[in-house]
């Protein structure tokens, strides 16, 4: 009897201990050595469906600065898993802005689209205002999905709860006074003149790279958008606050002025370009907050070498700054996350020359020590790194390359393609996908482009 007893209590407790060790084992956050490095415990989580990203929204907390990286403009990815995250914000936590690495007149456009206000029939076609090359960045399948999710989200709640997509970038100078003129319906003849001086004035240089060596000769258009602000601000201030029209209309004077500074400055020097830049998107990120009003949260999309802090990649040492250090900078108080993205191998869409045609190249294993090489070793192949665990083990907030894609990419000369990246430092989370497939662009022929790099010594500013 005693015998019998004892052998239930044991298969019993075999029982018990098996579906106990099945329980961790499935809920388990792998842990372990990668590349000789002791990984920590419970920093790592999987990533396959959206109910995966829970350790994330834990991570973002009350946080109201939400900044999604992507280690290339071409990994689809990257795009479907920043759309999930956001909408994610968007219902669970209130987020009413996403900004986006791209210029203001174009992006204002799919925001109209997203909130009701279009002629646009489909997304697709309200994306076909994003013609400046590279135009996969934006039109593609990926955001079409996410504007049309965005445009049926919107429908039946108040223009005040609805989300809307803006653009941070400076390259839209000619768009963003044809916009002034074309858009701002309020404006006043003062208003009118300013926008048609500006028009002859940059009529005079036909595309960026003309302007940016007009710019050596001490020609330019500095003067008359000067001007164009000044009366655009002028004329706002004489409207309702909170006015959308004037609000838009001042942001297209900005973008146009803060790209002539851009272009002024890239023939003389990569920093100072490059700067000139992240301060302007950092500028538009606070006046997005503030035309939203205090409580306003906000994501932004932008590559890595954008949103990842500057402080901790060889970018500091040069003198030059980024999106995510500025926000950090400013807005800590009321919080700021940001996560970057990475792969280890798959595919990508990019150009194999400046102005190129969309190619889909192969992406090749990481560099041996590498950020993206240490992650691959670790289970499982799609995770998500809570960073913050990392930032007390030295061995884990050393330099290491950190790989970067451009619109511009030769998969046969990577070297110059790793930043050096104290990587829990740069980001609080990451998402690694190990295999990758490249994006799926809209066939949106290209009428603008960026301007190439003039000056021999630059690498960044416009690849990113």
């Amino acid at each position: 009897m005693k015998k019998a007893l004892h052998l239930k209590i044991y298969i019993l407790l075999f029982y018990v201990l098996v579906g106990c060790s099945g329980d961790k084992e499935e809920n388990a956050q792998p842990t372990g050595t990668a590349n000789g490095l002791n990984i920590p415990e419970n920093s790592i989580s999987k990533l396959e469906t959206e109910a995966d990203l829970d350790p994330l929204l834990n991570q973002i907390g009350n946080a109201r600065y939400v900044l999604l990286g992507e280690a290339s403009h071409g990994t689809s990815e990257f795009y479907t898993w920043r759309a999930a995250i956001s909408k994610r914000l968007i219902q669970e936590k209130g987020f009413t802005i996403i900004a986006v690495e791209g210029d203001w007149p174009a992006a204002y456009q799919l925001n109209q689209y997203i909130r009701g206000n279009s002629a646009a029939g489909s997304a697709a076609e309200a994306l076909r205002k994003f013609n400046r090359w590279p135009t996969w960045m934006w039109a593609n399948q990926e955001i079409a999905n996410l504007a049309t999710w965005l445009r049926t989200h919107n429908q039946n709640i108040s223009a005040a709860q609805q989300v809307g997509f803006y653009g941070l970038d400076v390259y839209s100078m000619w768009e963003s006074v044809d916009a002034i003129m074309n858009e701002f319906t309020e404006a006043d003849e003062a208003t009118r003149q300013a926008a048609r001086s500006a028009q002859a004035c940059l009529a005079g240089h036909a595309e960026e790279q003309v302007y940016a060596q007009a710019t050596l000769r001490g020609d330019g258009c500095r003067t008359a958008l000067e001007q164009l602000l000044a009366a655009v601000q002028n004329r706002a201030a004489q409207l309702p606050a909170g006015h959308e029209g004037a609000f838009n209309a001042v942001q297209n004077a900005m973008a146009a002025l803060s790209g002539e500074n851009y272009y002024r400055n890239m023939v003389f020097s990569d920093t100072e370009s490059w700067n000139v830049r992240d301060k302007h998107m950092a500028s538009t990120i606070n006046r997005l907050i503030e035309h939203q009003g205090a409580n306003a949260k906000i994501i932004v999309w932008e590559h890595n070498t954008h949103v990842g802090d500057a402080r901790f990649t060889d970018m500091a040492p040069s003198g030059m700054v980024n999106v995510g250090q500025l926000v950090r900078e400013q807005h800590a108080n009321l919080g700021v996350h940001i996560v970057g993205f990475g792969t280890y191998t798959g595919s990508v869409i990019a150009a194999n020359n400046w102005g190129g045609a969309i190619t889909s190249m192969s992406v090749p294993k990481s560099q041996a020590g590498s950020w993206e090489a240490i992650l691959h070793e670790i289970a499982p192949p799609n995770k998500i790194i809570n960073l913050k665990a990392w930032r007390n083990i030295p061995e884990l907030t050393q330099n290491r390359g950190h790989r970067a894609i451009g619109v511009q990419y030769s998969p046969a000369n990577e070297a110059g393609n790793y930043v050096p990246t104290n990587l829990p430092e740069r980001y609080d989370s990451f998402i690694f996908i190990d295999q990758t497939k490249a994006l799926q662009p809209l066939n949106v022929p290209a009428t603008r482009q960026k301007a190439p790099d003039l000056n021999p010594g630059m690498q960044r500013s416009n690849n990113f």
